[in-house]
C-alpha cells in the first residue's frame, strides 16, 4: 500500500499546530479562580490530586485509575464516571498545574517521570491493582507506569495517544528530528501576542472536539491551566519515545483512536497507529469513527461500549 508521507505530514503538522494554538490561546485567558475545596479530593500526592468515587474498598471491588491529557481535567471523564461509579471504585487523577490545580512541584524540573513515580506510590500505598485509563498525555503516563511498574497495573486503556508524540510531525520522526521544531514552537508560544491567535481560536478548538458541551469543558480546562506547566509537559511529551521498550509492555493494552473523514484517507490514519504500536505484544487497536481527539465527548456511546468491553 502506498503511503503519501508528504501529504500526511502536512496534515498532521496542521493538527499539532492547531492543538498547540488553541491551548495557548486559552492559556492566555485570565485564569479561572480555583474550584471550591471538595472533601472527596485528596491532594496528598503533590504532583496530582485524586477524586475517589464509587463503592468502598473491598477485596471484590475493581479499581480504575483515570488520567486526563495535556491541560485537561478529570471532568473529561465525568459522564463515563456516572456509569461506572455504581460498580467500580474510581480514582480520578488531575495533574498539578492543569485546569486550576496549583502548579506545585510541576512548575520546575521534570514532570512525567516524577508523576509516574507518585502514581506508583499512590497505588502501593492504597494497595490497589487498578485498570488504568489514560487520554492523550495521560495515555503516555499510563504506559510509562506499566513499563516501570508492571505489577501495579492490571490492564491499560489508551485513548488517542502514541508511544511517541512526534510521529504527528512525521511518521519517520525521531526525538532528535523533532527537538528543534518543538523548542521553536514552544518559544513562539511563549512570546507571540494573544491577539494573533484569537482569530483562529474557534477553528483550532473544533479540531480537538466537535461536541459543543465537550468543547466548553476543553476550553475551561485549558483556560485555567498554568502555561509554564503546559509548555514543559508538551516539550517532555515530544522528547519521550517509548517505542524501543514497547516489546516489554506485557500488560494487556487496548488503544482507542479516532477517525474523522476530514483527516483524509482512513488507511493512512490507521497506519500511523498500527505502525507506532507494531512491537507491543499484547495490544488491541480499536477505531472510533466520526470522532476527533476527545472521543469521550464526540462519541460517548461508542466510548462507553469500548470501556465496558475493556473492563470485562
Amino acid at each position: 500500500m502506498y503511503f503519501d508521507f508528504d501529504a500526511f505530514r502536512c496534515y498532521t503538522f496542521r493538527i499539532l499546530s492547531a492543538i498547540a494554538l488553541v491551548l495557548l490561546i486559552l492559556s492566555l485567558i485570565e485564569p479561572a479562580s480555583a474550584q471550591s475545596p471538595n472533601p472527596n479530593i485528596t491532594a496528598a500526592p503533590n504532583r496530582f490530586s485524586v477524586l475517589i468515587q464509587g463503592p468502598a474498598a473491598s477485596p471484590t471491588t475493581q479499581d480504575i485509575l483515570l488520567i486526563p491529557g495535556l491541560a485537561s481535567s478529570r471532568e473529561d471523564y465525568a459522564a463515563e464516571a456516572k456509569f461506572l461509579a455504581p460498580t467500580y471504585r474510581l480514582h480520578l487523577i488531575q495533574l498539578a498545574g492543569f485546569s486550576g490545580e496549583p502548579a506545585g512541584p510541576n512548575a520546575s524540573g521534570p514532570i512525567l517521570a516524577p508523576v509516574v513515580a507518585q502514581l506508583h506510590s499512590y497505588i502501593t500505598t492504597n494497595k490497589i491493582h487498578p485498570a488504568v485509563i489514560g487520554h492523550s498525555l495521560g495515555g503516555l503516563l499510563a504506559m510509562m507506569l506499566a513499563q516501570a511498574h508492571p505489577e501495579d497495573v492490571s490492564k491499560l486503556l489508551i485513548i488517542d495517544s502514541l508511544p511517541f508524540y512526534g510521529l504527528v510531525f512525521n511518521p519517520q520522526a525521531t526525538v532528535e528530528m523533532v527537538a528543534p521544531q518543538a523548542k521553536a514552537m514552544a518559544e513562539t508560544m511563549r512570546t507571540m501576542p494573544a491577539d494573533q491567535f484569537n482569530a483562529t481560536s474557534s477553528m483550532t478548538a473544533a479540531m480537538l472536539v466537535t461536541d459543543p458541551a465537550g468543547l466548553k469543558i476543553v476550553q475551561a480546562s485549558s483556560a485555567s491551566s498554568d502555561r509554564t506547566v503546559f509548555l514543559k509537559a508538551m516539550l517532555e511529551d515530544l522528547a519521550t519515545d517509548i517505542r524501543p521498550s514497547l516489546p516489554t509492555l506485557k500488560t494487556p493494552t487496548t488503544v482507542l483512536y479516532p477517525y474523522n473523514p476530514a483527516q483524509g484517507p482512513e488507511a493512512n490514519v490507521t497506519a500511523l497507529y498500527t505502525n507506532a504500536y507494531a512491537t507491543a505484544p499484547n495490544l488491541k487497536l480499536i477505531k472510533i469513527d466520526n470522532s476527533r481527539h476527545f472521543i469521550m465527548f464526540d462519541q460517548p456511546a461508542a466510548f462507553h461500549a469500548a470501556v465496558l468491553d475493556f473492563l470485562k
